[in-house]
């Protein structure tokens, strides 16, 4: 059991033995990079410590104070004190908490745990260790271990004590670009004296970002404030006013560069790294741990420029999907493939970080898909068709394919195939039978299911209906944009004759559950029997079949026809609302609190369709002799535009069907003892769920731990790179403002909120409401619990590599730091918006 280890001893293996810090040190310094020499106090010597049972259960300032107070026991003592002495009389060190849960590939844990810095004495060094050990149960990290959902009682805390470096200049690096996911770009952040300035976020260092060997961007700060080391040990923050002059040269940005790339090369994955220079000009290198923040990238060939659209995303859905939902989606784009495309061997479907994205990049080479698929886009997912059009001059999507012959033949071959002409004139003769007629596609394509496997089923019976039943509503929405060829029309007067469209299944939905709250609302027993208790007791009472009558059957109609619908829909893996009807009784409740007969559903959608019949006539009659083709398309556009959401429901209607053979595979392999849970079923592949012998639990384990930490994930790129760049983040990083009062600062965390500003100048007892955005000084760890509610981010000192900028990018949540007079031209309650891809904070006056 060592109790104390030599630096130059460890390995990334020993994570159990010495931490996350201590094992990426001495791997690093086995690996020759030039590493302070120092030693290491083990989690063994900090489970020596009898003060250390049963910590998980205590708050955690009785767990620090026990620590705190507790004997160190002797042959510990004099372990440290031995390696202490190794390292030269009375040396300066830094002393440096290394925790079990630390620098991992999915949580940093940066600052979570206290750092003494130029410790002196071996007292000094023992009592410092002490501390480090305490700072394992400090508000902020209890906090963030369970905000990653790692159990207290699972991690230990080993301490490294390192040689201190006396820098005259010092910083972070990032081998990858945190902010734009850019794999090739090195991002540097430095500032003289320690790198405790740069990592706290207490100055504004200076910026650079190094593509290859040449400098792209170089921001220089104030860099006003120096923390310096107190002869005979401590430190001090000293104001030594501005300086604008740059604390690197050159040659030591790219000898930074250089040196992160060797680092990254070793461990294999983009790295975060703090460094030192000292006064001799040695460059030393004091930390790495992995980002944890960078989106992952699909798998593609070495050299391969791709460009992926997250279909995920489009489809409404942050959440990763199951396992057994991407499978599903699999075999869907595999069958899509095969019947548009026309190519079995093609599938645009690739997944990374538990999200499906397609492979749009040969969809950009070409001029068709240029003009199509951005303008598809325009309806359903705007910012990523904007994203996608600022590729264009990309010279490595150059146009390949410039004839639109190809995509012309094969929609012929299509059309002839699904019979798009007739369809396409039934809708334009009798839109009344072509409804009834796509309507009735539902019981064909359940029962071709029937006499199909689920793998079967997928291919064959949902890409098929695209073609058959789309034309229809697709007809609809030419006769709008017909419509707004034949009359001059004001902003958003055609969009008014889409209001409440007769025929969209989901309306229906949800007009019956509408009603349903009405048929409850007439019983007083069934009112109080949905109110006076929780939704899960409503959930347990309806299961037991114990609900009033009237609520009882109507619930029972209501999933009968609706229930395999489900949030989140397209993930075949999450539960129907038959499985589990806790939103559908949700909603009901709040229906039941509707008194208002203008807000109630029905009303609502009355109103809807009578504006949309008045514009029909006020459109006509402005048309003059056009109008009665204005009247006759918009018509066409009532009856037939709300089949637009039928194609996705019958691909669900299917889910749920194929969902519930699933759910019986389940069944037998938990009977068999091959599944904790039946329901775990859904955390397989379908060639998994066909096998016929072997324990999949260790399998279900590993995918729902991935799954949980996907689940934690805030930000998705609408678009991703092959070198990992997201676009969105990329083009609003090189975005100037224009607009006077725009406060200016460094992109720290992508994407962009808008919210009321609380301004806070100590984290102790300050309190935000979910989604305002935190404005601040700057943060150290201690601000991390305010980071759970915060919806954004502004910092008026740091880089984009300071604490705060870390923490924001790991949470999720849009941040600019650097911003001059933040505290002084931002106060309480103002509506900002936080640009986290530009760096800029924008005000909105009074409120607006």
């Amino acid at each position: 059991m060592p109790l104390v280890l030599d630096l130059r001893s460890i390995d990334a293996t020993m994570l159990a033995t010495v931490g996350g810090k201590a094992a990426n040190l001495g791997e690093l310094a086995r690996a020759g990079l030039p590493v302070p020499h120092g030693f290491c106090v083990t989690t063994d010597a900090y489970r020596t410590l009898s003060a250390t049972d049963g910590l998980a259960g205590l708050e955690p300032a009785k767990a620090r104070r026990r620590i705190l107070e507790a004997e160190v026991p002797g042959e510990l003592g004099e372990a440290i004190r031995a390696a202490y002495a190794g390292l030269g009389d009375d040396a300066a060190v830094a002393v440096r908490s290394s925790a079990t849960a630390e620098d991992l590939p999915f949580a940093s844990f940066a600052g979570q745990q206290d750092t003494y810095l130029n410790v002196v004495g071996a007292d000094a060094v023992l009592d410092a260790v002490r501390r480090c050990w305490a700072s394992l149960w400090t508000d902020r990290a209890v906090s963030y271990r369970e905000t990653n959902g790692i159990d207290h009682g699972s991690v230990q805390l080993a301490v490294v004590v390192q040689q201190m470096v006396d820098s005259a200049v010092s910083g972070v690096l990032f081998t990858a670009n945190p902010v734009t996911g850019k794999r090739d770009q090195a991002v540097i952040d430095a500032s003289p004296g320690l790198g405790e300035a740069v990592v706290s976020g207490a100055v504004n260092p200076d910026h650079f970002v190094v593509d290859g060997q040449e400098i792209v961007e170089r921001k220089l700060g104030d860099k006003r404030f120096l923390i310096c080391s107190l002869a005979g040990g401590g430190t001090e923050k000293v104001d030594i006013g501005e300086n604008p002059a740059p604390c690197l040269t050159d040659r030591q940005v790219r000898q930074l560069a250089a040196l992160g790339a060797e680092v990254q090369a070793h461990y294999g994955s983009p790295q975060d790294t703090e460094w030192a220079i000292d006064a001799r000009g040695v460059l030393h290198l004091t930390q790495s741990r992995p980002i944890t923040t960078l989106f992952p990238v699909p798998e593609h060939a070495e050299g391969d420029f791709r460009v992926y659209f997250c279909f995920s995303l489009a489809q409404g859905l942050e959440r990763p999907i199951t396992p057994a939902g991407r499978a599903a989606i699999r075999e869907i784009a595999g069958a899509a493939g095969r019947i548009i495309i026309g190519d079995p061997a093609t599938n645009g479907c690739t997944e990374a970080g538990g999200r499906i994205f397609l492979d749009v990049t040969n969809v950009l080479r070409s001029r068709t898909g240029r003009a199509f698929f951005p303008r598809v886009l325009d309806v359903m997912e705007a910012r990523s068709a904007h994203v996608l059009r600022s590729l264009y001059d990309d010279p490595r999507l150059a146009l390949t394919n410039t004839s639109p012959w190809p995509a012309i033949r094969r929609v012929a071959r299509l059309a002839r195939r699904f019979h798009a002409p007739s369809t396409v004139l039934r809708a334009l003769v009798t839109p009344e039978a072509a409804v009834r007629r796509a309507r009735r596609t539902e019981a064909r394509v359940l029962k071709a299911a029937e006499a199909r496997s689920v793998e079967e089923a997928l291919r064959d019976c949902v890409i098929p209906v695209l073609p058959t039943v789309a034309p229809t509503a697709l007809v609809g929405f030419a006769m709008l944009g017909l419509a707004g060829r034949l009359v001059r029309t004001e902003p958003g007067e055609l969009q008014t004759v889409l209001r409440s469209l007769p025929n969209n299944v989901t309306t229906e939905m949800d007009l019956d559950l509408w009603n349903l709250a009405r048929t409850i609302r007439a019983e007083r027993d069934a009112v109080d029997a949905f109110q006076e208790v929780n939704v899960q007791e409503v959930v347990a009472r309806y299961r037991a079949g114990e609900l009033p009558p009237v609520a009882q059957d109507g619930l029972r109609a209501f999933l009968g026809q609706w229930g395999h619908r489900a949030v989140a829909e397209i993930d075949l893996g999450l539960p129907r609302w038959s499985d589990d009807p806790t939103h559908i009784i949700g909603v009901v409740r709040n229906y039941l609190r509707l008194n208002d007969q203008q807000d109630r559903p029905d009303a609502v959608f009355a109103r809807g369709a009578a504006e949309a019949e008045a514009m029909i006539e006020r459109l006509a009659r402005r048309a003059r002799g056009r109008g009665r083709l204005v009247r006759f398309a918009l018509r066409r556009t009532r009856l037939l535009a709300g089949l637009r959401e039928y194609p996705k429901y019958l691909a669900i209607t299917l889910f749920g069907s194929l969902r519930a053979r699933i759910a019986e595979r389940g069944t037998e392999l938990h009977t068999q003892g091959r599944l904790d849970a039946a329901q775990d079923v859904f955390f397989l592949d379908f060639e998994e769920m066909r096998s016929t012998d072997g324990d999949l639990r260790r399998t279900v384990a590993v995918r729902k731990e991935e799954y949980e930490r996907e689940m934690r994930r805030r930000h998705i790129p609408r678009v991703l790179l092959s070198d990992g760049t997201e676009p969105e983040a990329a083009v609003s990083a090189q975005t100037a403002p224009s607009a006077p009062g725009d406060l200016l600062g460094t992109a720290a965390s992508a994407g962009e909120i808008t919210g009321h500003a609380r301004v806070v100048t100590d984290p102790v007892g300050a309190h935000l409401e979910p989604g305002e955005i935190l404005v601040a000084p700057s943060t150290d760890p201690g601000w991390t619990p305010l980071f759970l509610t915060a919806g954004g981010l502004v910092m008026e000192m740091g880089g984009a590599n300071s604490h705060g900028a870390v923490v924001a990018r790991e949470y999720g949540i849009p941040a600019v730091v650097g911003v001059p007079d933040a505290l002084m031209r931002i106060e309480t309650g103002d509506v900002i918006t936080v640009d986290g891809s530009a760096g800029v904070v924008r005000a909105h006056p009074e409120g607006a």
